[in-house]
């Protein structure tokens, strides 16, 4: 009989971070291999930057990652996971901030007419991302409606499940432990191990590429950094 080992999880925050009352930091102490993102700036949400972090987190790992992250988060996440679908095991996104509300260099008006990006809308994948995924929706988050989360669910093949009225699914919306998640995803990893035979710690291969949606975000960012400098 097949014992089930809890697989890494990778908890990704959104625009401010996660306070230690949030339920991403509790679900850091209840899960035995998970850890939160480090080394970006969670008053800065710079897509390329936090990407990147995520995807150095998933070449790091000796297995693919279950990633589950909230926010201005779940963006960063889909574009490390576009580039990458072999190495992530899952996606569930909860709470995903609208991509129109933010540009290239963070939180942002997009009627600047010297940008070539308006929104982070024009860059995120809009195929489907070739991983198991989920996105937990509130009916009334600020951030994101519902009509919006089932077009970008949608396109990128993620299951959709609304959640109810949740607000944000943060500590301002009375959001702190959340068994429920933790059942869902001990649930999940458990059918999922069972059926792909997934044994931990075997190495995987991550292909590399200078045409992957990273390294295009990149260099819109850099052109739009160029751009707002020649003309201030």
């Amino acid at each position: 009989m097949t014992t089930f080992t809890p697989a890494p999880v990778l908890i990704v925050p959104g625009y401010h971070g996660s306070a230690a009352a949030h339920w991403q930091v509790w679900l850091q102490r209840q899960w035995p291999h998970s850890r939160l993102l480090t080394g970006v700036d969670w008053d800065k949400p710079v897509l390329a930057t936090w990407s990147e972090q995520i995807r150095d987190e998933i070449a790091r790992a000796r297995e693919p990652l279950w990633i589950v992250a909230h926010s201005f988060g779940c963006l960063a996440s889909v574009v490390a996971a576009a580039d990458r679908p072999q190495s992530v095991a899952a996606l569930v996104l909860v709470a995903p901030a609208e991509p129109a509300r933010f540009n290239l260099l963070g939180l942002g008006s997009a009627d600047d007419r010297r940008l070539e990006v308006h929104t982070l809308a024009d860059v995120l994948p809009d195929t489907a991302l070739n991983v198991p995924g989920l996105v937990l929706a509130s009916s009334n988050d600020p951030w994101m409606s519902t009509a919006s989360a089932q077009v970008w669910a949608r396109r990128w093949q993620l299951e959709l499940q609304e959640v109810g009225a949740l607000g944000h699914i943060n500590v301002d919306s009375g959001h702190g432990p959340w068994p429920d998640l933790l059942h869902r995803l001990s649930a999940w990893q458990a059918r999922q191990g069972a059926a792909t035979g997934v044994i931990p710690g075997i190495a995987h291969r991550m292909p590399r590429g200078r045409g992957s949606l990273l390294s295009q975000v990149r260099r819109h960012t850099r052109r739009q950094l160029d751009i707002l400098s020649l003309s201030s």
